[in-house]
């Protein structure tokens, strides 16, 4: 079962090859004698660690590091888990039988819940002298590392987590093209770009309402881990100007709704758009030639064209009507909300699971995906709005915003949006401060692993 048995070279030579790094600096840091503590109290970097969050700097550090007692351990297999695969699997691919390989996984659930194992987390196992599974490693995703060490009493976990940190970020830009590639060439991740549209959807729909030239500002939370960057974290402030006026978005409080400079919350009865990203192909009308029956007649919604399978989000919390075939419409779903209004959502590809006639549904619920079903020529969502039994025009909706902040808390507010707006404004770092601040970091911060005799298998 060792490398040797299988052909695979020693785990510093496939470290150089996956990483880029020369053989021969590889082979000088082995010559070092380089040590790390084994000791599973101290529970020091391992090599699966090093190799998925720093490589370079973990082979550095590593030769700096002379002083230790206990050669360092090379793992003789390394791996990452498959999509369905589970951790019983991998560990009679790794030579244990059914019962070791449940007592192993008992041990792991102490610290990890199985269910909850992502596809790509890497592996990695130590053979002892007899060729058995010895020792085991496998990093959790972005929270730290489980640890299983055979000894006599059975499989003994322990679990080292990530050190983490939460870093306030900013970044301003200009709108030329895609707003993604916007947010990227001013530096920021993409998945910010997503994170904004999310923030303003209510404001602006980001299909037809953004021009070259907007400019946009914001703040917001990076999670980082051993130093090495790992996502996005909270959004905490937005600023976006264009066509003449500016929007500003806050968040605020516990658990961090978003406001406006107001101090109004965001969140309005309707969304702007059922899809996040898309563009407008026809819009509503009373005289449309319409491209399959090839004659004029009214066209009560407005289209967005989208890809096949695209997921449309109804607009307004509400109760659905119907979600099925429809004429005309192809699959169709239709949503009673409050106040006489009702929404439909057709030419869908297929209905969401759970998606029929007496359910509930939120704002922002997918409720199906794009498709061509029914009268219609391409993929594109026909999206239309019904009030007292009226079709109306959707982009003519103005919502009402829901009720403002207390007197009391909108002063907190009003103190956080100066600080956070001078940000915004000026490019300076922002640090959060006083009882009304967003509570990135607390609510960020990894929670500490139970003790080794704690309850299994938590969420």
């Amino acid at each position: 079962m060792s490398w040797r048995s299988e052909g695979r070279p020693p785990y510093l030579v496939q470290l150089g090859a996956r990483f880029g790094v020369p053989l021969g600096g590889l082979l000088a840091v082995a010559a070092l004698g380089l040590f790390v503590d084994r000791d599973q109290g101290l529970l020091g970097p391992t090599a699966l660690e090093t190799a998925a969050l720093a490589p370079h700097a973990a082979i550095a550090d590593l030769a700096a590091d002379r002083a230790a007692s206990v050669p360092v351990s090379r793992p003789d297999r390394i791996g990452r888990l498959a999509s369905g695969q589970t951790l019983g699997a991998i560990f009679a691919e790794l030579g244990l039988d059914g019962s070791e390989s449940h007592q192993a996984a008992l041990a792991a659930s102490r610290y990890v819940d199985l269910r909850q194992l992502r596809p790509g987390a890497e592996y990695a196992a130590y053979y002892d002298e007899q060729e058995a599974l010895g020792r085991f490693e496998l990093a959790v995703g972005g929270k730290g590392r489980l640890e299983l060490e055979r000894t006599g009493l059975g499989w003994q976990p322990t679990f080292r987590t990530f050190e983490r940190q939460v870093r306030v970020a900013s970044v301003r830009g200009t709108v030329e093209g895609a707003f993604e590639s916007a947010v990227v060439r001013a530096g920021a991740a993409g998945e910010l770009a997503y994170a904004i549209a999310d923030a303003l959807q209510w404001d602006l729909d980001f299909n037809r309402d953004l021009r070259n030239g907007d400019r946009f500002a914001a703040l917001y939370e990076e999670v980082w881990l051993e130093g090495e960057r790992h996502g996005l974290g909270d959004l905490l402030a937005i600023s976006y100007e264009g066509a003449g006026r500016r929007l500003e978005v806050y968040r605020f409080g516990e658990p961090g709704g978003f406001y406006d400079a107001e101090g109004r919350p965001l969140t309005k009865m309707f969304l702007r758009s059922p899809l996040p990203y898309s563009r407008v192909t026809s819009r509503f009308s009373n005289r449309r030639f319409h491209p399959v029956l090839k004659t004029f007649r009214p066209h009560y919604g407005v289209d967005y064209g989208a890809p096949t399978g695209t997921p449309v989000r109804v607009t307004a919390s509400g109760t659905v009507v119907s979600a099925g075939w429809d004429g005309g419409g192809g699959k169709t779903v239709k949503v009673r909300h409050p106040n006489g209004y009702l929404t439909a959502y057709l030419h869908l590809s297929k209905v969401a699971t759970g998606i029929r006639a007496g359910a509930r549904v939120a704002q922002g619920d997918v409720v199906g995906y794009v498709g061509a079903t029914g009268l219609a020529t391409a993929p594109h969502l026909d999206y239309r709005v019904q009030r007292d039994g009226r079709w109306i025009d959707p982009l003519t909706i103005k919502s009402v915003p829901g009720e403002p902040l207390s007197k009391l808390a909108l002063a907190e507010f009003h103190a956080t949006r100066d600080q956070m707006r001078a940000s915004l404004d000026s490019g300076a770092p922002y640090a959060p401060a006083g009882p009304a601040a967003p509570l990135g970091a607390d609510r960020l911060a990894a929670r500490s692993a139970p003790p080794a005799g704690a309850a299994a298998a938590r969420r």
